[in-house]
């Protein structure tokens, strides 16, 4: 798919890329004029009682030689490198867009690093490949074309062939030593996805870090990666170092032969100084494309290589598709489950089994269970963050298979157990799901998820900008934040994974009690460790081992003195001792 993206993007800007190629293969041709027009120069100047005029309009060429280069090289450069920019800018949109419809399984398999350097290293090096190692390309094919017929015409075929004898074997020298150094860029590549990775995570949990005085430990294990990108920075740099010593050598070679060969033809007088002069030119005009062959090999094996890993991400399909018939009906909230069983993707063990449940809409759900017994996993299914078969879950009557991924999502509201927040202001965070949300609503949506207050003792109130995953706020006001964004949504159903936890029981109640205003006549799953937070829903599920164990009303669970009573005591218990 990587491949089929850039042969589009060409093909939508060909006219640029043939009119700067055009300008490129013209610069070619007028820096060839350059030593023929010097060799007459030095020819007239050697003459006894030369022409001042006829010396003076070969200086006027040369000037105009400088300046017509100096023309179209601005014009095939501004065409060729700024459209390998565009690509450069493409290219990373479309990843972008790729990565937004991967689902959650590709992301639990790749590291933040890897996918860092996807978009940018590898992009960087696609971009170098097709814009200076293919107009080098170009320009280095003419230049030689155009030379070498240019120095047949200077000095003989015989001094040409003896000149360039040894440029052949230096090019399949550089053919070979491409394919290894297509090999260590990738290793090199790697290593930069580990250590963007590492620093990625630490900077996360630096506090985690600091907390259990892993610094040194830490700091370790980075330098261990480290060094491994070092090694492989090493290891590509020795192999495409030993490049340039072989180009010198080779041309140190033409060069010698041709002051011996060239040299004797001027004194036998079979050429003239001045085509000889022209001749050497010419040779110093080859140099500079041969050269940049080791460059041009280096760029395009690096390039190579980076387009087969992004071609392994834009090949990657999305698990989690559109229904085929696309329904795109808004979503009302009533939700039943039908005999769900679920095993999360690369596992043989059921994460749910048998699971049946019926949500009319307006109804509030509580599920409860300890850690691991299943519970967020009834949420990812709803939301289809992964796959479920046909006939197990149904949204308003209708298999969430045959609903389209915008309808179905647009449906819901969910915060999850990680409480995410973005770089950005309170108020963005809040309105991250439409920009242009009235401001009115957005203090609405603060006050009744309790953060109101909160916000307005900030000395930039909703402007206030958080750090990264708002690291600038207590657990329990991400939260409130987050459920804010949820209901300023109004959504036909709500999820809350465990999104209470690290708020008082004080503050609890309240914003459970505006749930009960706010969300009348609207679906609402709450998911809890703390029993507090399900107490007055219309029904409970009690999860364990992938089950409901017991179903019921908090009332009707307690008299069965079951796992929701144990669950309750130990609770009871607890908050008793803190008292005491």
């Amino acid at each position: 798919m990587g491949k089929q993206i850039i042969l589009t993007f060409l093909k939508k800007h060909k006219i640029s890329y043939i009119i700067g190629i055009v300008f490129m293969l013209l610069t070619s041709y007028i820096q060839s004029l350059f030593p023929n027009v010097l060799g007459k120069t030095i020819d007239v100047l050697s003459m006894d009682g030369f022409e001042t005029g006829v010396v003076m309009k070969y200086i006027a060429l040369i000037l105009l030689i400088a300046v017509g280069t100096f023309i179209t090289t601005y014009l095939w450069r501004n065409m060729v490198i700024v459209n390998a920019r565009k690509l450069e800018c493409h290219l990373r949109e479309m990843l972008y867009n790729h990565f937004q419809k991967l689902s959650p399984e590709f992301y639990n398999k790749h590291a933040t690093g890897d996918l860092i350097a996807y978009a940018i290293n590898d992009i960087s090096a696609i971009r170098m490949t097709l814009g200076p190692a293919t107009s080098l390309t170009i320009n280095g094919i003419v230049t030689c074309a155009i030379v070498i017929y240019s120095m047949t015409q200077s000095g003989s075929w015989q001094l040409t062939l003896a000149a360039l004898l040894p440029i052949p074997f230096i090019v399949v020298f550089m053919l070979k030593i491409g394919k290894l150094i297509q090999s260590r860029f990738r290793r090199v590549q790697e290593c930069f996805a580990a250590v963007s990775g590492r620093v990625n995570e630490n900077i996360n949990g630096i506090r985690v870090i600091k907390a259990y005085t892993q610094e040194d430990s830490e700091m370790e294990n980075f330098q261990t990666l480290n060094n491994q990108m070092v090694e492989a920075n090493v290891s590509m740099v020795r192999i495409s170092s030993l490049l340039s010593p072989a180009i010198e050598i080779a041309f140190s070679i033409s060069f010698v032969l041709n002051l011996i060969i060239g040299g004797n033809m001027v004194l036998a007088g079979s050429i003239s100084l001045g085509d000889f002069i022209a001749f050497n030119g010419y040779l110093t005009m080859i140099l500079r494309p041969v050269v940049s062959i080791g460059r041009v090999i280096t760029i395009m094996e690096r390039g190579m290589a980076s387009l087969k890993r992004l071609n392994e991400v834009f090949d990657t399909e999305p698990q989690i598709k559109d229904g085929e018939k696309m329904i795109s009906r808004p979503i009302q909230g009533d939700i039943e489950i039908r005999n769900l069983d679920f095993s999360y993707p690369g596992t043989e063990s059921k994460a749910l089994s048998d699971i049946s449940i019926k949500i009319p809409k307006g109804h509030t759900l509580g599920i409860v269970g300890r850690t691991g017994s299943g519970k967020s996993t009834i949420a990812n299914l709803l939301l289809k963050l992964y796959n479920v078969e046909n006939g197990k879950i149904f949204i308003d009557g209708v298999d969430i298979n045959d609903y389209s991924l915008a309808t179905l999502r647009d449906g819901f509201g969910y915060v999850p157990q990680d409480n995410f927040l973005f770089s950005a202001s309170i108020k963005d965070n809040i309105t991250f799901f439409k920009p242009d949300f009235p401001d009115e609503k957005v203090e609405k949506a603060a006050k009744n998820s309790c953060i109101y207050d909160s916000i307005k003792e900030f000395p930039d109130g909703f402007d206030t900008i958080l750090g990264e995953r708002g690291v600038n706020l207590s657990g329990g006001q991400k939260q409130r934040v987050s459920i804010a964004r949820a209901i300023a949504r109004d959504p036909a159903i709500l999820i809350l994974d465990d999104s209470l936890s690290a708020v008082d029981t004080i503050t609890e109640a309240k914003i459970l009690d505006n749930f009960k205003r706010i969300r009348k006549n609207k679906t609402t799953i709450i998911i809890a460790h703390r029993l507090s937070a399900v107490e007055s829903a219309d029904e409970i599920i009690v999860m364990d081992n992938g089950r409901i164990c017991e179903r019921g009303t908090h009332e009707e669970l307690l008299k069965k003195g079951g796992v929701y009573y144990g669950i309750y005591a130990e609770q009871t218990e607890s908050r008793n001792d803190r008292l005491q």
